[in-house]
């Protein structure tokens, strides 16, 4: 299922996409999914980032040959970070590349949003607590996180998460391709059996640290490739099963 949050006439409303029609469904998908019988047509909606999180959570390396690419030692553990609630952008809406920035650059990954309180979750039961499986774009002003010596100006700014088109159900796989498009020309192409840790080790590892709440976003870190962009260029994120990502940066 393609659960999906939208703006029609002016109202935000979660559905299921249909093919080229959307199922309205009853309140927020996250604990049951009711629909209310009305259907319109995707055209009609404007989709939004789909979900509604107190806060959002990436994996920082996570991929083997990523980590091959800058020349780095595998983690023992996943390096984790934050970025806030108001990171979160929607599909096909602009990046803005903010002012005395040096260094804009992409990063593709595979996202899942949280369906279900977790703490202290065993990796068994991880995957029983994910709603599905979205694109995001992990926005990095790279200049300011070299400066900084840590990430979180450089990972903060508004609208520095796109995220979606949709929430897809039923998509993930250990091999999954993750790529990213710049203007058209392939930049990341890898796939989700690169990962260093799994994503049940991932869920399990972040739910001992603090506790996941429904809406909440976890990224699984970015493949090689990443680079810079610039005003004006479209970016894309393919995820294999999942959807393509579209933003423009202006």
């Amino acid at each position: 299922m393609k659960i999906v949050k939208f703006l029609y006439k002016n109202k935000e409303t979660w559905g299921a996409v249909e093919g080229e029609r959307v199922k309205i469904m009853e309140g927020l998908p996250y604990m049951c999914t009711r629909f209310t019988g009305r259907i319109i047509k995707l055209s009609e909606c404007k989709l939004l980032a789909p979900a509604n999180p107190s806060k959002i959570i990436l994996v920082g390396l996570n991929y083997k040959d990523h980590a091959r690419e800058l020349g780095m030692k595998v983690p023992k553990e996943p390096v984790i970070f934050l970025k806030p609630a108001t990171a979160l952008n929607n599909p096909k809406a602009r990046v803005v590349y903010p002012k005395g920035v040096k260094r804009l650059d992409y990063e593709a990954e595979l996202a899942v949003v949280i369906k279900k309180k977790a703490r202290n979750i065993s990796e068994s039961t991880s995957l029983k607590y994910i709603l599905g499986y979205t694109c995001l774009n992990d926005i990095t002003a790279r200049d300011l996180q070299v400066r900084d010596g840590q990430w979180t100006r450089a990972k903060s700014f508004d609208g520095f998460a796109p995220l979606g088109p949709w929430v897809e159900t039923n998509a993930f796989s250990s091999d999954m391709k993750v790529q990213l498009y710049l203007n058209g020309k392939l930049k990341q192409d890898s796939s989700t059996k690169n990962f260093i840790f799994s994503l049940e080790y991932i869920i399990s590892f972040i739910s001992r640290i603090m506790t996941l709440l429904p809406g909440d976003v976890v990224s699984t870190g970015t493949p090689p490739g990443v680079g810079p962009m610039q005003r004006g260029d479209s970016v894309e994120v393919r995820i294999e099963g999942v959807g393509k990502l579209q933003n423009r940066i202006s």
